[in-house]
């Protein structure tokens, strides 16, 4: 990570932001990723959001150049002996490599933050390092941040005495009394108010809080672990998310690989979840082009998408696709592209669309007034006319009562007839 403050590489340059932007090495490439950064990444005077770099690129990142040559030498990276840890399940290198870490940030109490994708096990990657940990007698305690209503969430968090607010019937210990001894799993810490995280701050380096209506101040024996889906290195840079709070929780980072990047897990993780349904189903078996449709499929909800697809394919053995769900379709907007049409389809798509909208609103700013219209945009009379019958908009207005004249091929003065009325 490149930035100000707080990256593995730190520029003394007042146009870079805090966190700028990450390199990172991948099986298909080097990549490039800027992080919501103020002044943009550019690289051969592109600016780059997310993409590959080659060796030997300069990145020009506020007044600073950086040459991006990576070295020659091979790295070690040291794996688990196992394919399995706590419930955790992958004998690829990605998920070997990330459970030695596991088992090495476990034997401190230094803070971890977790950031995958949604499905990908952050949760069984949390519970983990708390079964590796001396403190896998103590509680393991998990707060959803994702579905605390705003207003609850410092009573969560920290407990209320008797009579603290309206309600309060009796005093409640929050999630970090209930963790004393043990871990506190906050998932989905990105979807914390900017007023809580404050608070959250204070609590989470001192290991000390105080209970709504109190003055008592309560020391907790924790040791916490956070987890998101969200990039928080761009929520920082975009000031909804606290950069003091995100290098607090980030003393130890864990990336859990998406489905998708590895794919050598698919038969053990299928064999794993057929091997759960026969406490339900007397001889659970799958669809025999199951594990192929698998290697093909994209995984957008990762590992609890895999689960749910077996146990469908168990049920539904002869339903046509075998389990295997595509995810449904976003309502397309202007801009979106489909390429499940022919290029030329989609490129026409949108450029209808355009035409429709412009034309829509360059009417409606001229009171339908064809030759004003005409006129502010710089184009023809006739060329309006040819849009309206092509886009299909006389037909819509005959709909709605309206009316239009066909064009008569004689000139136009610019006077605002009838004739020229789009109504």
């Amino acid at each position: 990570m490149i930035g100000r403050a707080g990256a593995d590489l730190n520029l003394n340059d007042p146009k870079v932001s805090g966190l700028h932007c990450e390199l990172r090495l991948q099986a298909d490439g080097y990549r490039i990723r800027d992080l919501g950064s103020t002044n943009g990444t550019h690289v051969k005077g592109v600016r780059i959001v997310d993409g590959f770099i080659a060796p030997g690129s300069t990145i020009q990142i506020g007044k600073s150049a950086i040459v991006f040559d990576p070295l020659d030498d091979a790295v070690s990276v040291p794996l688990w002996h196992e394919s399995r840890l706590h419930g955790l399940i992958g004998a690829s290198a990605a998920m070997r490599h990330m459970f030695d870490l596991i088992n090495r940030f476990a034997q401190s109490d230094a803070t971890v933050l977790i950031q995958g994708e949604t499905g990908a096990g952050k949760e069984g990657v949390a519970d983990a390092i708390h079964q590796c940990s001396p403190r896998r007698e103590g509680p393991f305690v998990v707060l959803d941040c994702s579905a605390i209503p705003e207003q609850l969430f410092e009573d969560q968090i920290f407990g209320h005495e008797h009579g603290a607010f309206t309600g309060a019937g009796k005093a409640t210990s929050g999630v970090f009394e209930a963790a004393h001894g043990g871990t506190l799993f906050l998932d989905e810490i990105g979807e914390l108010p900017l007023d809580v995280q404050s608070k959250l701050l204070r609590a989470v380096e001192t290991r000390k809080i105080r209970r709504i209506g109190s003055t008592k101040v309560i020391a907790c024996d924790v040791r916490i672990v956070a987890a998101t889906n969200r990039d928080l290195a761009a929520e920082v840079n975009r000031g909804t998310f606290r950069s003091d709070l995100f290098y607090r929780l980030s003393v130890a980072k864990l990336s859990v690989p998406a489905l998708r990047e590895r794919r050598e897990d698919l038969p053990l993780l299928i064999e794993h979840f057929l091997r759960q349904l026969h406490s339900t189903h007397a001889d659970p078996r799958l669809p025999e082009d199951f594990a192929a449709r698998a290697q093909r499929h994209s995984w957008p909800g990762n590992v609890r998408e895999l689960r749910n697809a077996v146990e469908r394919a168990v049920l539904l053995p002869n339903h046509p696709t075998g389990g295997l769900e595509a995810p449904p379709k976003k309502e397309q907007t202007f801009g979106d592209v489909d390429i499940d049409v022919p290029f030329k389809t989609a490129k026409q798509s949108l450029v209808d669309e355009f035409d429709r909208r412009y034309l829509t609103a360059l009417l409606e700013a001229h009171e339908n007034n064809i030759s004003a219209a005409a006129r502010a945009a710089g184009i023809e009379r006739m060329s309006i006319y040819k849009m309206i019958r092509r886009l299909g908009l006389d037909e819509k207005s005959e709909g709605t009562g309206s009316r239009r004249r066909a064009p008569t091929g004689e000139d136009d003065d610019g006077e605002e007839s009838t004739d020229h009325k789009h109504r």
